[in-house]
């Protein structure tokens, strides 16, 4: 899988874990938007945003790994939050999770989310060695 950052001094620099754009190469797989359910329990984790997230970013990780994916190898997320207040606690555990090359990000308030929680996220990825 070949995936480059792009960054441009000619567009606003990221104000945070994710890159003006991505170059990908390869199968890709698109995720469906993800919410802070256990899959264990079938029960939606804690009400605070840091815990959301990070739940949501662990059910990401497992699709993708399904797909024979993983985190490394997303090029394009879109955060919807329920407050855009949540913006700074939510980025911060994004961040732990998108390390090395973040990828492309949109970021945005919506009205309501699927059983009410405070964070919804999606992903494209490719899949690494194919092509």
């Amino acid at each position: 899988m070949k995936k480059k950052s792009i960054l441009t001094n000619n567009a606003p620099a990221p104000i945070g874990p994710y890159n003006q754009g991505i170059v990908a190469e390869g199968p890709i797989v698109f995720t469906a938007g993800q919410i802070p359910i256990d899959p264990r329990s079938g029960q939606i984790i804690a009400d605070d945003i840091e815990s959301q997230t990070r739940q949501v970013l662990i059910n990401l990780r497992a699709i993708l790994e399904a797909a024979g994916s993983s985190l490394d190898a997303v090029v394009k997320t879109t955060v919807y939050l329920r407050d855009m207040d949540d913006f700074a606690p939510m980025n911060k555990v994004y961040g732990e999770y998108f390390e090395h090359v973040p990828p492309a990000r949109s970021t945005v308030q919506v009205s309501r989310l699927p059983k009410d929680v405070r964070v919804e996220i999606d992903a494209i990825a490719v899949l690494p060695g194919a092509h």
